[in-house]
């Protein structure tokens, strides 16, 4: 096993989640023309008067939501090719689970960057069904 190219599934798992949401997101049609004609609808109350009812607020985030749900997922995504594991070097007992550190920030992995990350965009039922990954002890760089 090549431990300074070790691949954490967790961070595999996320990384394809985040490429996913990109993929999906580009494939999407943009609705900033399409919610240009429905601000002259926005009735007195502040609404579109269609099956949802739709407040400015609502377009104005409609308009941008894609492209705002782009720029994170490539966010997420070079945060991800920053923050992943290494070995740590030194002479660990158990060459089979070496001890592994964040390639950027040299703190033990997963990294409080990662965490973050995963936190965010892993569903409570997916974290549930991992081994505690999340819950790693913070441990200081160095």
């Amino acid at each position: 096993m090549d431990v300074d190219r070790f691949e954490d599934p967790q961070r595999t798992r996320l990384r394809e989640r985040l490429e996913a949401i990109l993929t999906q997101t580009e494939k999407s049609t943009s609705w900033r023309a399409a919610t240009r004609p429905l601000h002259g609808l926005i009735n007195r109350d502040g609404f579109v008067p269609i099956r949802t009812r739709l407040a400015r607020e609502d377009l104005i985030f409609l308009a941008g939501a894609r492209e705002e749900l782009m720029g994170f997922a490539d966010l997420g995504l070079r945060l991800l090719d920053l923050h992943q594991p290494r070995d740590a070097g030194g002479t660990a007992g158990d060459t089979a689970h070496p001890i592994l550190r964040c390639r950027s920030c040299m703190w033990r992995w997963p990294c409080p960057t990662f965490r973050a990350i995963a936190e965010t965009f892993v569903s409570p039922q997916e974290e549930s069904e991992t081994t505690g990954w999340l819950d790693a002890p913070d441990d200081l760089a160095g």
